[in-house]
Parts: C-alpha cells; sequence; structure tokens
C-alpha cells in the first residue's frame, strides 16, 4: 500500500466532524490493506508507530525538511522500515546518519506526505479520531463484532494485531495470558464518597496512590512490567520484578501502583516518583490472572478474594469495604478512610463495585475516583484552533499565571471541560482579544484580559514552562469575568502548589 492512501484518508478524516464518517473512510482504507501490514497503518494513523518514540526531534525533522516530491511513489513498508532504521542508529555520527537518511526519505514525499510525517514524529496527528474510532473501523472492514475486536485489542493490549487477525479472517477469540500487556481498565470521577458509593452500591475504597500504575506479569521465573500505556519498563524497576519474584505462585497478572517512599515511609510526589533516582515499592490492587485461570470476567469480590490469597499484605493497597446495608453507616465510616489516605499523603479514595467484572480498556462507571479538587484563576494567553468535531473554534488553551513584573507566566495548557456553548463563546471573546497572525496555522495568540477558572489535581515541577511548574490534569470550570487579569493567581501561588 503507498503511504499516499494513508494520508488522504487521514486527511479525510481530519475534514469531517462526524464519527460515522470518519469510521466509514478507515474502514475503505483497511479494506486495501494487507493483513500483515495492519500494525504498521494502525498505528501510524492514531500516531503512535509501533517501534515507539524513535528519539526525532524538531531539529532533525527541520534539517530533514527539502523540496516536496510531485508524485506519490512511497509504500507505508518504505516508511516503516526507515523508522525502524532510525530507531536503531546509535553511536558516534549517528546524528548526521539518522538526519541523512530522513532526508532520503522526505526528498521522495509529497507536501502532504511530508507533513503527515512530521505529525507522526511530533505527536501532533490532530485529525479528531482515537482508537475508538479505529477499532469501529477495523470491525466495519473485517466484517466482524465490534465487541470482538474491542476484547481482542484490550487482551493483546495491541489494536493492530487485533486488526491484523481481524483483516486475515483469524479467530478473535483470545485469552488473558501471562507475558501479554492487557489495557488496564479506567475510572471515572465522583465528586464526594458518598455521590461514588451511591453509583456503586456496596463497593470497596481503597487509597489512591500518586504513584505509577504498573501491570505485573509473572510466568515461571520471566517478570514484565508494564505501564498504563503498555510500555514493558521491567529493567528500569528492578525492585517491583523481585517483588513480583517473591511471591509464592508463579502464574499471574497483577494490577496495581508503583511508589516511591522517602526514608521515613512517607509517599513521594509523582514527578519524584518517576524520576527514575527513587527505588519503587509496588502496591496491587487487583488480580486479572491467577494459576492459569483468567479472572477478569469474575467480579471484582472474587477476585480481590484471590489477590489477598496469593499476594502478602504488605503489597496490598490499603483498602475497606462496605456492604451497602446500612448506607449511612458506610458513608461515615468510608469518609473517615479517605481523610486518613489524604492525611497519609495520598491523592484520595478509589471506590470500586464488589460486582463489577474487570473492563479492560474501559473507563467504566463501576470505578470511581475522589480526590480533593484545586483551582487558580489564570489568564488565557493563546488558544489552539480545534479539529475534529472542534474545527472551526479555538480550543486549546494557553494558561498563564501573574507574574511579579505585570506580564504572565505560561504554566501550562487545556482543552478538558468545555462545552460547545463555551467554545462557541470563548471563540468570539479570543478572536477579539487576537494578536498577529495565527502562529503555525493553529496558534492564536491573544491579548492577556480574560480569566479562566482551572480546576487541577496539583502542579510538578517543569522545564517546559519559564515558571519552573506545570499543571496536572487542568480542566477549564467557567470563565471568571468578575475578575481583571490584575487579579488572577500569581506565579508564586502556583510555585507554592509543588
Amino acid at each position: 500500500m503507498l503511504y499516499d492512501a494513508l494520508v488522504q484518508a487521514a486527511l479525510q478524516v481530519t475534514a469531517t466532524s462526524k464519527r460515522s464518517e470518519k469510521t466509514a473512510v478507515f474502514a475503505a482504507l483497511l479494506r486495501q490493506v494487507p493483513p500483515d501490514e495492519a500494525p504498521v497503518v494502525i498505528g501510524m494513523l492514531l500516531g503512535e508507530p509501533r517501534q515507539g518514540r524513535v528519539g526525532i526531534g524538531w531539529a532533525t525533522l527541520r534539517d530533514a525538511r527539502s523540496d516536496a516530491a510531485v508524485t506519490a511513489t512511497v509504500a507505508v513498508r518504505e516508511v516503516d522500515d526507515v523508522i525502524t532504521a532510525l530507531g536503531a542508529t546509535t553511536g558516534a555520527g549517528s546524528q548526521r546518519d539518522r538526519e541523512q537518511r530522513l532526508a532520503s526519505l522526505m526528498t521522495r514525499l509529497t507536501a502532504h506526505e511530508q507533513q503527515h510525517l512530521v505529525r507522526l514524529f511530533n505527536g501532533e496527528m490532530r485529525q479528531g479520531a482515537n482508537a475508538g474510532v479505529l477499532t469501529d473501523a477495523v470491525a466495519k472492514a473485517a466484517g466482524v463484532a465490534l465487541a470482538d475486536v474491542r476484547r481482542a485489542a484490550m487482551l493483546l493490549g495491541d489494536l493492530g494485531e487485533a486488526a491484523r487477525r481481524a483483516l486475515g479472517g483469524e479467530s478473535l477469540a483470545v485469552g488473558l495470558v501471562p507475558l501479554v500487556g492487557v489495557q488496564p481498565m479506567l475510572a471515572a470521577t465522583a465528586a464526594s464518597v458518598a455521590d461514588a458509593l451511591a453509583l456503586t452500591g456496596p463497593a470497596s475504597v481503597e487509597w489512591k496512590l500518586d504513584g505509577a500504575r504498573v501491570q505485573v506479569h509473572r510466568h515461571a521465573d520471566e517478570v514484565r512490567v508494564f505501564t498504563r500505556t503498555l510500555h514493558e519498563i521491567s529493567a528500569r524497576v528492578p525492585e517491583v520484578v523481585q517483588a513480583a519474584l517473591s511471591i509464592a505462585h508463579d502464574d499471574f497478572v497483577l494490577d496495581g501502583e508503583a511508589l516511591g517512599l522517602d526514608p521515613d515511609g512517607n509517599p513521594l510526589k509523582f514527578q519524584d516518583t518517576m524520576s527514575g533516582q527513587r527505588a519503587l515499592r509496588p502496591f496491587f490492587f487487583d488480580v486479572l490472572h491467577l494459576a492459569g485461570q483468567s479472572l477478569i470476567d469474575e467480579p471484582l469480590r472474587v477476585r480481590k478474594a484471590a489477590l489477598a490469597e496469593a499476594v502478602p499484605v504488605a503489597m496490598l493497597l490499603p483498602t475497606l469495604d462496605t456492604d451497602g446495608t446500612d448506607a449511612t453507616s458506610d458513608i461515615a465510616v468510608a469518609d473517615r478512610f479517605a481523610a486518613e489516605a489524604l492525611a497519609a499523603g495520598h491523592e484520595g479514595v478509589m471506590v470500586k463495585a464488589l460486582e463489577s467484572p474487570y473492563q479492560a480498556g474501559r473507563r467504566g462507571a463501576a470505578w470511581r475516583k475522589v480526590k480533593p479538587v484545586h483551582t487558580l484563576d489564570l489568564v488565557v494567553l493563546a488558544a489552539e484552533w480545534g479539529h475534529g468535531r472542534r474545527t472551526g473554534w479555538l480550543s486549546n488553551l494557553h494558561l498563564g499565571a501573574r507574574g511579579a513584573d505585570g506580564t504572565f507566566v505560561m504554566v501550562g495548557k487545556t482543552f478538558k471541560g468545555l462545552t460547545d456553548e463555551l467554545l462557541r463563546w470563548q471563540t468570539t471573546e479570543l478572536q477579539a482579544r487576537a494578536i498577529g497572525d495565527p502562529e503555525q496555522g493553529y496558534i492564536q495568540h491573544v491579548r492577556p484580559e480574560l480569566v479562566v477558572e482551572i480546576a487541577l489535581d496539583g502542579v510538578q515541577r517543569s522545564v517546559r514552562y519559564p515558571g519552573g511548574v506545570a499543571l496536572r490534569f487542568a480542566r477549564v470550570r467557567r470563565y471568571r469575568l468578575d475578575k481583571t487579569a490584575a487579579q488572577a493567581d500569581t506565579i508564586e501561588s502556583v510555585q507554592a502548589m509543588l
């Protein structure tokens, strides 16, 4: 298949906001894909090459740019081979070799193909289509049930491999097995423990740690540790591997968090946990496979019992079970338990329905996270034009805190929390405050006048922004038309949240 066919499909998808049309375009493309090329094509459409990050930055891309070819002649496989070669090029002189190899490919690509490749490397695909759309497209192209594709992708931990099997007519009846990463179950949010329990009924209430999500697999003496995004990190977390090897069972898949602790046993900040300079201690809260048996379809109460039998208490998350028979009592006890988690320096609690199966890859209503919400009043410095269903609206906001000299210091971005009504309103208001032409065709700088209230989970140290701090999980709550920019929160107050 020509790379141009993939690029043209991506352009068509970018031009529409309708999910059904996006699905149809990708399905038509996938019908032309040889099954063994499906993982390559799926990765490129998602903006996630199957090779992962290969260390191609803006400088290399800039130096490799050249005049575009007039005619499309490059195959998808050729692009994939170059990406593989770029990742394997290391050592003395590697930077020059990588630039030459990339430049050689660029000279053979059309303008649209060059642009797509640049977005592929810098992680800015910006086509308004996610894995869900592509999963729909795979099912449509292969003529198989969507539920079967979805489950196969979850259990294989790889939509590309599921697509290869579906398009090749192979069975999608795959099971969960150790050493193959599985997409993790995710949680929705709840404003309070009481709200969460009202939604879940009888539940397991667990401390929510500010650590790194880990999925730990063991088969005999082999251990593999996967991140939330299913990157294997076993070599980087030897203490987690050793913990897995110390467990009496030798065939399991565990879900948990790895957390850095200070000498007094207090939790480190997320950024310090992720620095790679601290030993990490695993705390497990679920078991997906044990002693040759998959448990993901079993209710949580069964999985919890199996977990307690298999894993030493020191490796388990503090947990509290509610039975739902006395809602008032349950709430009071659970609230005290949540307060203890916060007092110990953790994020809050997770509330999980005891009768829920493990919904791999889903953000299900059966799991609810409850944690305090911080807010800041920040100034909008710029906004990015949206894509997909947000085409034509200024969406992703660049946010600044007030500096001592009256200027504003950027501390992060967010497009979350914006309703259609708010998108329309802010597009009009920001355009009225526009400064200069849009940067790179999609960033519009504005006069720093509008104050927006931002909810966030906290902040972390950052070298990306001049204030040395960045927002974590920021989302828009409302615009503060009652405040001027001079009344926005200061950079010192943001830094103090560290």
